[in-house]
């Protein structure tokens, strides 16, 4: 393909590359961050939680519960990532823990969430999130291995899940020290 004629929503290094080898080439600098999310109500969110994931070059993305999401919010960044489904929370949990991951619910409803500034997250972190309405299933908030919130300056409790997703991926990101000084 010709770097000139490709239309995609890509970075220059990346125009006129086969989407197979985008996803090689993201392979070599994926950040070892894992995003979740709890699919129960078809969320249209969770596309933006993809886009957000690739914008971070998370390592994987999994949909815990129903398969089918909204992918146009995604805008085709879905093609750059390694995407998991998993029909069940235990199924979600037990892969996570055989190989070695921490389960991190992203939840401001729940008590046992700690604000984000008080929360130091592991390299092998699965940020997981929930739906827009309801939040993270209690099923799933109890096999969490820890909990943190967002706190909010004004008068609401929550701001949209893609939108947290993005700030608390960005703060993993950050912790990790995964920022290019460039960025």
């Amino acid at each position: 393909m010709d770097p000139n004629s490709d239309t995609r929503n890509l970075v220059d290094k990346f125009k006129g590359m086969a989407n197979e080898d985008i996803v090689t080439e993201l392979d070599k600098s994926r950040v070892p961050l894992e995003v979740a999310i709890e699919n129960l109500a078809h969320d249209f969110n969770i596309g933006t939680v993809v886009r957000n994931a690739n914008a971070f070059n998370v390592a994987r993305v999994h949909i815990i519960g129903k398969r089918k999401y909204n992918r146009r919010g995604a805008m085709v960044t879905d093609k750059y990532l390694h995407i998991d489904h998993f029909a069940t929370v235990d199924e979600f949990v037990a892969d996570a823990h055989a190989r070695g991951m921490k389960v991190v619910a992203v939840d401001n409803n729940r008590p046992e969430s700690r604000p984000l500034q008080q929360t130091k997250l592991s390299p092998n972190s699965v940020l997981v999130f929930g739906s827009e309405s309801d939040g993270i299933s209690q099923e799933l908030l109890n096999k969490s291995d820890q909990a943190f919130y967002i706190e909010q300056l004004g008068s609401t409790r929550s701001i949209n899940v893609g939108c947290a997703s993005a700030v608390a991926m960005y703060e993993a990101v950050r912790q990790l020290g995964m920022i290019p000084k460039d960025a």
